[in-house]
C-alpha cells in the first residue's frame, strides 16, 4: 500500500513506511531514531542528505555547517531530512588522484537510493571531483535532486598580495626554483596559504564545476558561488532545502533538467568563465549517465563566437568571491542568452525567467560586457592529428599566444616519476623550442588520469627566463593551472595510443588555430615501433583500482566505467528494485 499523504503523490518512501506490519514498523523504528522524526506515517517526501564533509578535504568542510539550515528547510516545508556520509574527493591529499574515486563515490550516491527509502536528494558539493560525482550519482538514480555548495575559501596575503589558491602557488614554485623566493619566504608563503577552509578561490575545477551545476540548473539561481562562511550560504541552504521538498511535490527530475539543451548551455558558459579542462571529462560523464552524447569537437565550435567574459585567474585578474560580487552566473548568462536555450528548466524554473530577475549588466568588471570581454574565444580548444587520433584539449586562454603554432622535438617522459627524476638532469638537452612530452598517465596507466600535464619548467630554461614551453600529455592539469599544455591525449600511451611512441628528439607540430596535433615521422617508422609496443601497465590485483583499470573509458567519453552509462537518451526508465518501474 502506498501513502499519499500531504502531497497527494504516492511517495518512494511509503514502500518502507506505511503499514501495519512487523517490516513497515521496524522501518519507522530505524528512521525515527536516526532521524528523531517522529511522524513517520508516511506522506512525507524523505530527502537524503548526501553529505562530503570530512576532515581529510579542508574544501569541503563548510559544507556541515549548512547542514542544520538545509535540514530545517526540510521540515519547514513538510519533509524528513536523513543526513547519510558520502566518499569526500580531494584532490589535495588522495593519491594517485581523485578522479580515481569520482566513479567510486557516484555508484555511491546511486546505490544509496536504490537500497533506502529517498524521495529525494540534496547534493552537498565543493572539491571538485564531488560536484561531478554527485551529479553523476542524482542522474543514475533519477530522483529529485538539488545541489547545495560550500563555497571558496577566503583570500590570505603574501607579501601585500592577495592570493589565488592554486594558481599563485604554481607561480611561487617557480619563482622559489629560479631562485626569486627564499627558503624563509617560501615557508612564509606556505603560513599565508593555509586561509582558511573552502574551494580554491580562483577559477579552477571546483568553482567552474559550480558554475556548470548552476547553468544546468541543478542548483538555486545565483548559489553556486557563495563565498565560504557567507550569511547568503546559510540563507540559500534553508532555501534548498526547502525547493527539494517542492521538487518532490512536482516530480522534477535529473532527466528534466540536465537535458541536450541545457548541456549546451553548459558547453557555452565553461567558454565564457574560460573554465577547467577538467569540465570536458566531467560533463561528458555526467551527460552519459543520461545517455546524451556529443563529439570532442563540439567543444571547440561550443566556444566559437563565444567571448571569455570572466576576469578571474588563470586567465584573468580575480578571485570567484569578486566574480560572485559581480553578479555571478546569473549575470553571465544574461550576457550571453541570446547564445543559449532559454527553455530549459532548473531548480529554479525556467531559465528565460531566472535571467528576467537578475540583473542585466555585470556590477563589477570581475564579470566583462560583451563590449569589453577578457579575450576572445574560443577559450578550450580540441586538437586532432597523429599524436591524438581521438583529440586532446588545450586550455587557449591560458596558454602563450606565440606557442599556439609550434613545431619542435620531442624530449620524452615515460612516466612522472621519470619525469621528477629527470627533467633537471643536466646530461638531457632540453632548449627552449623543446615539446615536453609526458606519457603513461591516462586514465588506465595510472590509474586515474592524475593532475600532472603542466609539468615544471626545467630549472636551467627557469635560469635564462623561459616561462612556458609546450607541453603535451595523456593526464590532466588543475584548473588553476596555466601554460601551453596539451592534455587528455586520446588514447592513451597505455593503451596503444601514439603518445607512448614518440622518441626524442621527434618533430612535434601544434597548430591550435587549425586544430591540429601531429607527430612528423613517417609511417613505415611509426609501424616499426607499433610493431615493438608491448603494454606496460602496473595492473591491480585488488579492490577499486582493478575494477577501474578494466572498464574505464577513454577522457573524451568522460572517464566513467563503461557499464554505468546509459545506452541513448531514450532509454527505458530505470527498475527500482524496491517498488519496481520508476
Amino acid at each position: 500500500m502506498t501513502g499519499h499523504g500531504m502531497f497527494g503523490i504516492p511517495l518512494r518512501s511509503d514502500m518502507w513506511v506505511v503499514g501495519a506490519d512487523e517490516v513497515a514498523l521496524s522501518h519507522r523504528v530505524a528512521l525515527r531514531s536516526g532521524t528523531s522524526e517522529r511522524d513517520l506515517s508516511g506522506g512525507r517526501p524523505i530527502i537524503g542528505i548526501a553529505d562530503t564533509s570530512s576532515d581529510l578535504n579542508p574544501c569541503n568542510l563548510p559544507l556541515a555547517d549548512l547542514i542544520p539550515a538545509i535540514e530545517e528547510g526540510i521540515r519547514s516545508a513538510g519533509g524528513v531530512p536523513a543526513r547519510f556520509p558520502v566518499m569526500s574527493l580531494g584532490e589535495d591529499l588522495m593519491k594517485p588522484t581523485a578522479l580515481l574515486y569520482r566513479n567510486l563515490a557516484a555508484i555511491e550516491v546511486e546505490e544509496m537510493v536504490r537500497s533506502n527509502p529517498i524521495d529525494g536528494l540534496v547534493l552537498l558539493a565543493n572539491c571538485d571531483k564531488t560536484t561531478p560525482a554527485l551529479l553523476m550519482g542524482a542522474a543514475s538514480a533519477d530522483v529529485p535532486s538539488i545541489t547545495v555548495f560550500g563555497g571558496a575559501r577566503p583570500a590570505s596575503k603574501f607579501q601585500g598580495r592577495e592570493l589565488a589558491t592554486g594558481t599563485d602557488l604554481w607561480r611561487m614554485l617557480d619563482s622559489y626554483r629560479a631562485g626569486q623566493l627564499s627558503e624563509a619566504e617560501w615557508s612564509e608563503f606556505e603560513q599565508c596559504l593555509s586561509c582558511g577552509n573552502g574551494s580554491c578561490n580562483a577559477m579552477g575545477t571546483a568553482s567552474t564545476m559550480a558554475i556548470l551545476t548552476e547553468t544546468l540548473g541543478m542548483c538555486l539561481p545565483g548559489s553556486s558561488t557563495i563565498p565560504a562562511g557567507h550569511p547568503d550560504a546559510y540563507v540559500n541552504a534553508h532555501a534548498s532545502g526547502e525547493r527539494i521538498v517542492s521538487m518532490v511535490r512536482e516530480g522534477l527530475r535529473p532527466r528534466d533538467i540536465m537535458t541536450e539543451e541545457a548541456f549546451s548551455n553548459a558547453r557555452i558558459i565553461l567558454q565564457a568563465i574560460a573554465g577547467s579542462t577538467n569540465a570536458v571529462i566531467h560533463l561528458p560523464a555526467i551527460a552519459g549517465r543520461l545517455g546524451i552524447r556529443w563529439p570532442l569537437s563540439e567543444w571547440t565550435r561550443s566556444g566559437e563566437g563565444v567571448p571569455v567574459l570572466a576576469d578571474v585567474q588563470p586567465s584573468g585578474r580575480k578571485r570567484i568571491q569578486q566574480f560572485h560580487a559581480s553578479g555571478g552566473v546569473p549575470v553571465l548568462l544574461n550576457q550571453l542568452k541570446d547564445l543559449l536555450e532559454l527553455g530549459t528548466v532548473g531548480a529554479g524554473g525556467v531559465l528565460s525567467e531566472t535571467l528576467a530577475s537578475a540583473p542585466a549588466k555585470p556590477l563589477s568588471d570581475a564579470i566583462r560586457t560583451r563590449e569589453n570581454p577578457l579575450l576572445e574565444g574560443p577559450a578550450i580548444a580540441v586538437v586532432f592529428g597523429s599524436l591524438a587520433p581521438d583529440g586532446a584539449v588545450i586550455k587557449r586562454s591560458a596558454a602563450s599566444s606565440q606557442l599556439l603554432i609550434h613545431t619542435g622535438p620531442a624530449v620524452v617522459f615515460r612516466d612522472y616519476a621519470d619525469m621528477r627524476a629527470r627533467l633537471d638532469d643536466p646530461t638531457i638537452d632540453i632548449q627552449e623550442n623543446a615539446v615536453l612530452v609526458l606519457a603513461g598517465c591516462g586514465p588506465v596507466n595510472v590509474p586515474g588520469m592524475p593532475e600532472w600535464g603542466m609539468m615544471p619548467i626545467p630549472q636551467r630554461l627557469l635560469d635564462r627566463g623561459v616561462t612556458d614551453m609546450v607541453r603535451i600529455s595523456d593526464g590532466r592539469m588543475s584548473g588553476t593551472s596555466f601554460g601551453t599544455v596539451v592534455l587528455h591525449v586520446a588514447p592513451e600511451a597505455g593503451v596503444g595510443g601514439p603518445l607512448g611512441l614518440v622518441r626524442d628528439g621527434d618533430l612535434v607540430e601544434l597548430n591550435v588555430p587549425e586544430g591540429e596535433l601531429n607527430l612528423l615521422v613517417g609511417e613505415e617508422e611509426l609501424h616499426r615501433r607499433r610493431s615493438r609496443w608491448r603494454q606496460d601497465v602496473a595492473l591491480h590485483e585488488r579492490g577499486w583500482p582493478v575494477l577501474f583499470q578494466r572498464h574505464v573509458l577513454q577522457a573524451p567519453q568522460g572517464c566513467d566505467l563503461d557499464f554505468l552509462v546509459a545506452p541513448s537518451n531514450d532509454f527505458p526508465e530505470r527498475i527500482d528494485p524496491v517498488i519496481g518501474r520508476s
